[in-house]
């Protein structure tokens, strides 16, 4: 039977969210020791139902790319709207998947004894109510509920206004796998309104909500970092550098560089900029260049470079900057050193890399920067939590504290401490 109940709650935003937080509370405080069968097959049965339900998905979406359009969305971002039997096929997939993925809640950490005959031993919980506040992509709905459902966490959706129809039915779908698998349906709730209230309303629920994650552009980003009262796990921009050493590998460099710029220019795991160490700017950095512009590719490079045919100057605001385009901007540095400052100075902590076949180089980027990934001979593409065998991934944390890179269903839960003795006490 379906629940009306918070359908008159709709002009009381205030309202409609402590209710939503209320349900999401008691849901967690059940789910969070449901057993690792029960949760496996709410996502196997939430998968089988976003598959029946294909069609009905494709015609909520048809209601959002319309949507979409009116409110002048560019061809990009109604890509990443849009829904068809293909990527319908791997929102299922990709639910299977984490239904397949070890349970992290109860797994123990570490464990030890104490001369004082205390046996201490540390296990995985769940967080408890996770807000996931997300723009455009419908398939985070289904990825984000399966995470938080995996790891033992209710969670409230509060997708953006263009997917608004397509998330709704891909959440029903998790309800229905819950409710198959005798889980509380209320454990993924959909927040059922398109007014933006709903969302300044979730950053101050401390009582219910444990931690907000937005995923998103700089905007949406920002505006939960400034209002939250809840804990955050955030990155607010993929600034990714990649910095070619002297000793470098020319085809390694050229193959890399083109990957991590040019395979998609849209996701936070593309690069933004190139650092050329200055001995090898004639040589593969020039080949590295003249490739980029080749592939289609805009270089705003600094004064040296512009001898390369097809480079324009770089303007001081380009250093630091998230184009998420077919634009890099690309800088000669006289030595590792001079690289690893620039990108403390311009970088985001998300994920940079060194293109380098000298250890004692590499060692040294890799000890002295704190991007939350660092890569050595790989496309900064690969800053993804699939990439890492983490199924999906819920966003890319970059702050310090908590959970750091790709978040998957692991770094959703937290730990308790479980300390036995013998009628032990304390001397």
């Amino acid at each position: 039977m379906e629940d009306h109940s918070h359908t008159d709650l709709h002009d009381d935003i205030p309202a409609l969210m402590a209710d939503i937080g209320a349900r999401a509370k008691a849901a967690s405080a059940e789910l969070a020791f449901a057993a690792p069968e029960a949760k496996t097959k709410a996502l196997t049965a939430a998968a089988d139902a976003v598959w029946a339900r294909r069609s009905e998905i494709i015609e909520a979406n048809e209601k959002d790319m319309v949507f979409g359009r009116d409110k002048g969305l560019s061809d990009a971002m109604l890509d990443r709207l849009m829904l068809d039997e293909t990527r319908v096929e791997a929102i299922v997939a990709g639910l299977r998947a984490v239904a397949a993925q070890e349970d992290p809640v109860g797994q123990v950490m570490t464990e030890w004894d104490r001369p004082t005959g205390l046996h201490i031993k540390r296990v995985r919980t769940p967080l408890g109510v996770i807000g996931v506040i997300y723009e455009s992509r419908p398939n985070v709905t289904a990825d984000a509920g399966a995470l938080c459902v995996k790891s033992g966490n209710a969670v409230i959706l509060r997708g953006g206004s263009e997917s608004f129809h397509s998330s709704g039915v891909l959440a029903d779908c998790l309800q229905e796998g819950l409710r198959a698998a005798d889980l509380p349906a209320d454990a993924v709730q959909r927040v059922p309104t398109r007014d933006r209230a709903a969302v300044s309303e979730m950053l101050t629920m401390a009582d219910t909500i444990d931690v907000i994650v937005p995923r998103g552009g700089k905007g949406l980003v920002g505006l939960v970092q400034r209002e939250a009262r809840v804990p955050v796990f955030a990155h607010l921009e993929g600034i990714c550098h990649i910095y070619l050493d002297a000793s470098a590998d020319p085809e390694k460099a050229l193959r890399v560089v083109l990957n991590a710029k040019t395979r998609r220019t849209g996701i936070c795991g593309s690069a933004e900029c190139l650092l050329i160490h200055r001995d090898i700017l004639d040589t593969i950095g020039q080949g590295v260049v003249r490739a980029l512009l080749d592939a289609g590719v805009e270089v705003r490079g600094s004064a040296d470079l512009l001898a390369i045919e097809g480079v324009t100057a770089a303007q001081e605001s380009d250093w630091g900057r998230e184009y998420l385009d077919m634009i890099i901007a690309a800088r000669v540095v006289d030595d590792i050193d001079s690289a690893l400052s620039h990108i403390r100075t311009h970088g985001s902590n998300h994920t940079d890399a060194i293109i380098a076949e000298d250890e004692a180089a590499v060692a040294r980027f890799f000890q002295r920067l704190d991007s939350a990934i660092l890569m050595h001979n790989a496309s900064t593409q690969f800053a993804d939590g699939g990439e890492f065998g983490m199924g999906a991934e819920i966003g890319i944390a970059t702050g310090k504290m908590h959970a750091r890179g790709p978040v998957g269903a692991e770094q959703l839960t937290s730990f308790k401490y479980l300390v036995t003795g013998d009628g032990t006490i304390r001397g």
